[in-house]
């Protein structure tokens, strides 16, 4: 079996919660952060730790948390921090973060980067052969996210590739 026939099932599956579906009811830190992991955990090292959390309520990439509880805006954020984090400086974060706060609603953009993180994944898992269009408009916004997450895509598969090398593989 090849590797990349090894790696493909990791991502076949992949799929976010849209924003209608995460929770309704506001989640204490310890919560918020294993929903996060729960759903991430296939990307690999795409982890969140509640201090990382709690950094970037600190940092002001997300409102503090009300009653020590985080909603739907600051989870669905989240999401969208714990992939980027990995190919994005705590500024250039910050700064997406704005742009899209400016352009869309946290609902619109969320699904939006759901979406468009399922795609991705697919394309550069080999699962599908093109790109799809995802949304009906396309904007200097749209495309920074999606190489944003092409970035994350494509390190998620090298870091899947490499960890499927059998030792008898080695150099």
């Amino acid at each position: 079996m090849n590797r990349e026939a090894k790696i493909q099932p990791a991502v076949q599956h992949f799929r976010l919660p849209r924003y209608q579906e995460l929770p309704t009811v506001e989640l204490y830190l310890d919560q918020t952060t294993e929903l996060l992991n729960e759903h991430l955990a296939i990307l690999g090292d795409v982890k969140i730790t509640s201090s990382m959390i709690s950094n970037y309520v600190k940092h002001h990439l997300i409102r503090r948390p009300i009653k020590k509880r985080y909603g739907a805006d600051q989870i669905a954020e989240l999401f969208f921090i714990a992939v980027a984090k990995n190919v994005m400086s705590l500024n250039d974060l910050k700064a997406a973060l704005k742009i899209q706060r400016a352009s869309y609603a946290t609902a619109t953009a969320y699904d939006y980067f759901a979406e468009e993180l399922e795609n991705v994944l697919a394309y550069v898992f080999g699962l599908k052969a093109n790109l799809a269009t995802i949304g009906e408009e396309q904007s200097e916004y749209k495309h920074m996210l999606r190489n944003i997450i092409k970035a994350v895509a494509y390190k998620t598969y090298i870091d899947r590739y490499f960890a499927a090398v059998e030792p008898a593989d080695e150099l």
